[in-house]
């Protein structure tokens, strides 16, 4: 079984992205599970044609996304992206869309086909803060999640996806000038192993 499991390079002014830091903490093997990791850059379009040839190079059994999400206090698996673009500071490329849908002409939104509710219950039960979200924002995320199901959906080939957000290290939030939620990059990467052994049980 393999697991394709992505994460963001850092973006607006930072010089870390937590998802990739706890991504890369990660070992390529879970028991039977290879975990195949990509760095993704946060760019609009780039991120998803990034992941998408990276699905077809790879031909995973699942595809976890991965992002940071500042100002969260837990690890969120996202239930829903979409097909929208509204940028509130531009990507990594200068790009910021406003109102602009993902794939023009797609579906409103696609919903996550990965166990979102027993992701988040796999992380409490790790001891770490876990739930379920019903936003990915309007970002690079919400259109990397967008732009990945929309995609897996036309390959007819069954493949579960999703995003999940994680909060900043606590080394990211003690550097925030307002109080910040933050979690060590060690419990991070317990949660994203949790997280991951929900789906596949």
């Amino acid at each position: 079984m393999k697991l394709l499991l992505t994460a963001f390079e850092p973006f607006g002014g930072e010089t870390v992205n937590a998802a990739w830091e706890a991504v890369n903490l990660l070992p390529d093997r879970l028991g039977a599970l290879e975990i195949i990791k990509r760095t993704v850059p946060t760019e609009f379009d780039r991120s998803i044609a990034c992941v998408t040839a990276a699905v077809e190079a790879v031909c995973p059994d699942a595809v976890l996304c991965v992002g940071q999400a500042g100002g969260r206090a837990a690890l969120t698996p996202e239930r829903i992206a979409v097909n929208l673009r509204d940028a509130r500071i531009p990507d990594n490329g200068g790009f910021q869309p406003q109102d602009e849908p993902v794939v023009p002409g797609g579906p409103a939104a696609y919903f996550s086909t990965l166990p979102v509710k027993a992701m988040a219950q796999a992380i409490q039960a790790a001891g770490l803060p876990g739930e379920v979200s019903n936003t990915a924002g309007l970002y690079v995320c919400n259109n990397l999640m967008y732009g990945l199901l929309h995609f897996l959906a036309g390959t007819r080939r069954n493949i579960p996806g999703g995003f999940l957000h994680v909060p900043l290290t606590d080394a990211q939030a003690a550097a925030r000038e307002k109080p910040t939620p933050g979690l060590p990059l060690k419990d991070i990467a317990r949660g994203l192993t949790a997280a991951i052994s929900a789906i596949f049980p």
